[in-house]
Parts: C-alpha cells; sequence; structure tokens
C-alpha cells in the first residue's frame, strides 16, 4: 500500500509530506521511502496559528479559520506528493494535523486538538485520509503522546544494546526499548520563540545555531530554567506550548537585559541537558536522532558533549531522513489504522489497552478498507537501496 503521512510540528514551520510503500508479510512490516516534500504555511496563515497558540484567547471563528486554511494547506501537501513521488498512485494519506492545544493538568491528558479539516484532503486527492490520531488514545486513559513511539518500538527492535530513538522538533520525545516514552522538555520552542522576540519577528529560527554560537551562557539563568517541575515529573508524562511559550521566556527574566546571543546560548544549553538527563536516564547505548534540531549543529554539539560515552547519530544512517522521520511514522500509523490494527504501545503513553487510532475519511470512491491483517507486525524494517540489492524487489 502507498500511503502519503502529512505532518507539522510543534514548530508549525511547514507542512512535511512523506510517502512510503508498506507491506506487512509474516510479521515484518516493510517500509520501502519514497520521498518527501516541504510545503511552507503562507505567511498570513503562519502569522495566525502564531497568534492563536496558548496562552492566547481565540473566538471559535478563528478557530475555524484556522482548521479551514491548515486543511487546505495540508491537502496542497498531500496532492503535490502524490504527485511527485507516486506518480498519483497513492492509495491512503495519513494526516497529523496541526497541534494546537493539548489539555494537561495534573499529570493527565484530558483532551487534546489537532486542526487541519481532513475533508480538503480527501477532496483535494479523491484519497481516503486517516486523522485524528491522538484522541483515542487519550480517551483510554493515555497522554496521546509520543505517538510515534510504536514505530520507533518496531523500528530499532534487534539493534544490539539499548538503543533510544530521539526525536527533536519544538517539543523533544524519546522512545526506549522498553516502552518508556515521553517529552523531555523543550527542543527548538523556546529557542524560536526567543528568536522572534529579540528580532521582532523577523526570524523564526537560529539558523545553524549560529547566534548562540556566538553567546556565553549565562548560568544564573540556566538554573531558573532547570528548576521546571515538568523535567523532574516521572513518565508517561506530555508537555507542549501550553508550557513552554513566550511568556514563560518572560516570566524567567530571559528577556530582562540579557543580550540576545547569551539568551540563545543558553536556551540551547537547556535543550541539550535535558534531552541528555532523560536520555541517561533510560540506561541508553545509543541514540537514533531526528527532527529539526538535529540541523541545529551547536545543539548537536552540545548533546554529544553530554552524552559523551553514548554514540548519537541521526535516522539518516538507518534508513529515515531526520527531517521526514515523523512523516513516516504517521505513514505507518495510518497503514496500520487502515488494517484495523493498534497504533499505540499503553507502556509508552500510559493508555489502559492499545488503540486503533484515528478517524476515516471516505475519498472519492468510498473508503474500501483492505483485508484485516492476520496479526500486529513485530518489527518494522526500512528498505534501503542496498537492502534491495541484498535481497531482491520482494526481499527484506
Amino acid at each position: 500500500m502507498r500511503v502519503i503521512g502529512l505532518m507539522s510540528g510543534t514548530s508549525y514551520d511547514a507542512v512535511d509530506a512523506a510517502a512510503a510503500e508498506l507491506r506487512l508479510v509474516d510479521g515484518v512490516l516493510t517500509l520501502r521511502p519514497l520521498g518527501m516534500v516541504s510545503t511552507s504555511y503562507g505567511d498570513g496563515l503562519r502569522a495566525a496559528l502564531t497568534a492563536a497558540l496558548p496562552p492566547a484567547a481565540v473566538p471559535l471563528a478563528e478557530v475555524c479559520r484556522l482548521d479551514t486554511g491548515i486543511g487546505r494547506a495540508f491537502a496542497a501537501a498531500a496532492v503535490r506528493a502524490d504527485r511527485e513521488l507516486c506518480g498519483q498512485g497513492a492509495e491512503l494519506v495519513a494526516s497529523h494535523g496541526q497541534t494546537v492545544f493539548h489539555w494537561v493538568e495534573g499529570g493527565r491528558t484530558h483532551g487534546t486538538l489537532q486542526l487541519g479539516q481532513p475533508a480538503w484532503i480527501a477532496e483535494a486527492t479523491g484519497l481516503p485520509v486517516v486523522a485524528d490520531f491522538r484522541c483515542r488514545d487519550v480517551a483510554a486513559g493515555g497522554q496521546g503522546a509520543p505517538l510515534v513511539s510504536l514505530v520507533d518500538l518496531l523500528w530499532l527492535r534487534g539493534r544490539p544494546g539499548r538503543p533510544v530513538a530521539l526525536n527533536i522538533g519544538g517539543i523533544a520525545n524519546l522512545t526506549a526499548p522498553d516502552g518508556t516514552a515521553f517529552d523531555t522538555g523543550p527542543g527548538c520552542a523556546l529557542l524560536d520563540a526567543a528568536v522572534r522576540e529579540f528580532s521582532g519577528g523577523r526570524l523564526a529560527y537560529d539558523a545553524d545555531g549560529a547566534l548562540a554560537a556566538r553567546g556565553t551562557v549565562d548560568h544564573r539563568l540556566l538554573d531558573r530554567l532547570l528548576a521546571e517541575p515538568y523535567y523532574r515529573r516521572p513518565a508517561p508524562k506530555t508537555t507542549g506550548k501550553e508550557l513552554f511559550h513566550p511568556g514563560y521566556l518572560r516570566a524567567a527574566g530571559l528577556f530582562d537585559g540579557v543580550r540576545p546571543e547569551d539568551a540563545l546560548a543558553t536556551l540551547t544549553l537547556l535543550t541539550a541537558r535535558t534531552v541528555a538527563d532523560a536520555v541517561t536516564s533510560v540506561g541508553a547505548t545509543e541514540v537514533i536522532a531526528s527532527g529539526g534540531g538535529v540541523r541545529n549543529p551547536v545543539l548537536t554539539g552540545l548533546l554529544r558533549e553530554s552524552l559523551a560515552r553514548t554514540a548519537v547519530r541521526t535516522s539518516d544512517e538507518l534508513g529515515l531522513p531526520a527531517a521526514a522521520k515523523e512523516a513516516y511514522a504517521f505513514a505507518v500509523l495510518g497503514f496500520l489504522t487502515a488494517h484495523g490494527l493498534p497504533g499505540t504501545d499503553p507502556r509508552s503513553t500510559g493508555a489502559r489497552r492499545p488503540s486503533v487510532l484515528g478517524s476515516l475519511t471516505p475519498g472519492r470512491d468510498g473508503f474500501r478498507l483492505p483485508p484485516p491483517a492476520a496479526g500486529a507486525p513485530e518489527r518494522l524494517v526500512v528498505e534501503t537501496a542496498a537492502r534491495r540489492e541484498a535481497y531482491g524487489p520482494g526481499g527484506g
């Protein structure tokens, strides 16, 4: 089955569309990457989304406009991916949508909201769409995140030692081989918020960590930030921009006379330190990293320095491009839903039971479910060019 996975993370910089050919045989789910295209949000939509995120109060009319605008942006990305990556042969679209609120109180997730009406995707592509993945896990008592944990567990199964999958987006999360999975805290969310504030909105992020590289860490500020209670909460746990937003930085005194370069150096070390502490807490012997944060050499350098005895490599080395890994993961989750298979591991989200995820929007010809799978996958294999040469067209 050819599936397009659509993803826009907590950095909301673009819609990533990754296409994959997936097949499940004898407990092995094989993923052949077909490529990724990335489409930026328009300036107006991005500005409206920025203004609507917590802790802003937003009228329902604006929520409706955002749901439509984001849905159209996701639809355009899916159309492009089907045309450019699948030769218009895609069979299913799996859309994460855009998270605008994750309702967490007292360590428990009570609800979650992703915008991007899937009807726009189905109408534009003619394909059936699986969307709204997180709510079912929340309804089953789970955190609703990190949802990629099941994919990570299948993918890293059989690797030696104790490999940990790490994604550094706006929020960073990890998955350990025993099923432990959680958000570690801010990935690039606070860095991006500080850059926008200091630049008056001219810059969206610290490209290549260049500003942070010119700064000096303010250790008193770092200690204040590290005192955040979230970091000491036990897993499973999840967080988002409901906590880590510009107001959070103002309350910490980040903008009270601190040089921009020093503030960014401090926030970069905050991310590296909290991620490294989380990785160490699960006894990792290897880190497989993905997400936009791996493009920041200052951040990745600090992370490697903090994890001097632990190998840190990117998911590219295992066949999944770091920038597209989460979009591929949602393609897998969509495939599982279409085959009536659970997309969660309760050890990772804290749910009472595994759940088949998402809601289904019919395509132009309705929604024809494939035959039910004989059983859930036991591992995920990424089919690279080298693997195809070794095993032949049907192997792996």
